[in-house]
């Protein structure tokens, strides 16, 4: 929803054993996890060894017009990839692929995550005379991958070799002029997955969804620390940094994913619906109707109703043809995006008793203006209930909520406080506990950090909300590639 936490990437990547129309290929993919990004997004083609790349700010099928797929031509690898910026970060010198020449030969990478070391590592290399153009982890990746091959034998060697300093919440997909490669960090906070086609074609990608649209199967998700090179049709495993079963981002099941998606072993889906079920157990209420806040409270709505008895109802009609342009992170321009995103449905809340169902209150102001709709709509009573904890600590991994002050249940010192403020008649989150649950048969444990202040990595002591001081605007660096 709007005004609520946003993930920063999508990442995909395909290695076809013949010549063909890859950027088609990742083109739909990057449309199945639109999701993840919608503030800039760009494809990279290797044929044969030569790269043909474009990015630019803007959503996928706005970028990538016929016209734009067809100059970046054939091969038989590229990767893709999809982002989310705070505002003051958005500019076309963030958008990803990166496309890097060095004196090893071509290379493209796309990033999902956040490094906690990122301008430690900066300040290193522009040292050493680095320029950055940017202000993403992306090219402080980028830098230290090609600052390895210089002593390294193959590009994978130079991927070892960097993930020894690289610390954080890294996926990344990147290639050489033969090699697709994939790597994820040793804790594995951001999901990573591999897929195969019927044609031999390998495939990795931030979600399984995007597997779906290209008619691929789902192999395995890429390990914590694991390495994948996939050359010649075989798929190759380094597994020196994997230390163990990993700690994906929790939030990965309860907001960021696709509903339709499996990650470690577990569908999203139904994960969501469990934390549904959880809820009516643990916050029940007398009403007549449960609806859930599209997207990702719906599958938590539908559990909720399931496990209460309450019937479950369509409240929200939402709209889907709403550009980046309406996405807008100031308060003033928020109040008018909720009235444009989405609309109550009146005949089904008018004169209820209402529960709504949503993923989590961030700032609380976008939900007040929801649960505004639905006493507008008639609503006789809004129950709200939240499938995940109260959020009351920073991330350093890859979400754009990065300081207490902007979280509700910092400020306020009760849940019945933050009930009144949003104007519910009553509030109820999902406790901590819980989360173990809608997890249950992951083949992994999971990074909680942001409910309970436990981090599965050592986080900065000092770290601004702007990390680097240069500040690109969108109206800068518009040069096209």
């Amino acid at each position: 929803m709007i005004g609520s936490i946003h993930e920063e990437c999508g990442v995909f990547g395909i290695w076809e054993p013949k010549t063909t129309d890859v950027a088609k290929t990742a083109y739909l993919a990057l449309y199945a996890l639109q999701h993840r990004g919608q503030q800039s997004c760009g494809i990279a083609v290797n044929d044969d060894g030569v790269f043909t790349h474009y990015r630019d700010i803007g959503l996928v099928p706005e970028i990538f017009t016929q016209e734009r797929l067809e100059k970046l031509g054939k091969g038989n690898i590229a990767i893709g990839h999809v982002q989310y910026s705070k505002k003051s970060l958005i500019n076309r010198a963030n958008a990803q692929p990166l496309h890097i020449r060095h004196i090893k030969g071509n290379m493209a990478l796309a990033h999902n995550g956040s490094l906690t070391n990122a301008a430690e590592l900066r300040q290193k290399y522009e040292l050493k005379g680095a320029i950055f153009h940017g202000t993403s982890d992306t090219e402080v990746i980028a830098y230290s991958i090609t600052n390895a091959r210089l002593t390294t034998p193959s590009i994978e060697k130079a991927v070892e070799k960097a993930m020894y300093e690289l610390k954080g919440a890294y996926s990344c997909v990147l290639m050489s002029a033969t090699k697709l490669i994939g790597m994820r960090d040793p804790v594995g906070i951001r999901p990573l997955c591999i897929g195969k086609t019927s044609d031999g074609a390998y495939v990795l990608a931030s979600e399984s969804c995007a597997l779906d649209i290209i008619n691929a199967k789902l192999v395995r998700d890429v390990r914590p620390g694991e390495i994948v090179v996939i050359n010649d049709g075989k798929l190759t495993s380094i597994t020196t940094h994997c230390k163990g079963s990993g700690k994906i981002c929790i939030f990965e099941y309860i907001y960021f994913a696709r509903s339709d998606s499996d990650i470690e072993g577990v569908s999203v889906h139904k994960a969501r619906q469990k934390a549904g079920e959880l809820l009516a157990k643990q916050h029940p209420v007398d009403a007549d109707i449960v609806i859930g806040v599209p997207n990702s409270g719906l599958d938590a709505a539908l559990g909720y109703s399931k496990a209460s008895g309450i019937p479950y109802g369509f409240g929200f009609i939402k709209n889907s043809y709403i550009g980046r342009s309406f996405i807008q992170p100031s308060q003033c321009q928020r109040s008018d995006a909720v009235k444009i995103k989405i609309n109550v449905i009146k005949s089904t809340v008018s004169g209820k008793r209402v529960v709504m169902i949503d993923d989590s209150i961030v700032r609380g102001t976008t939900c007040a203006r929801i649960v505004n709709l639905l006493r507008e709509a008639g609503a006789k009573e809004v129950h709200m209930r939240v499938s995940s904890p109260p959020f009351i600590y920073p991330c350093y991994f890859g979400t754009d909520i990065d300081s207490k002050d902007k979280l509700i249940a910092c400020r306020l010192d009760s849940v019945d406080s933050i009930a009144k403020e949003i104007g519910v008649d009553s509030l109820g989150y999902l406790n901590v506990d819980s989360l173990y649950k809608i997890m249950e048969g992951a083949n992994c444990g999971f990074c909680d950090g942001c409910f309970s202040g436990n981090y599965p990595i050592e986080i900065p002591k000092n770290q601004a909300v702007n990390r680097f001081e240069t500040k690109i605007h969108e109206n800068e660096s518009h040069e096209r590639t």
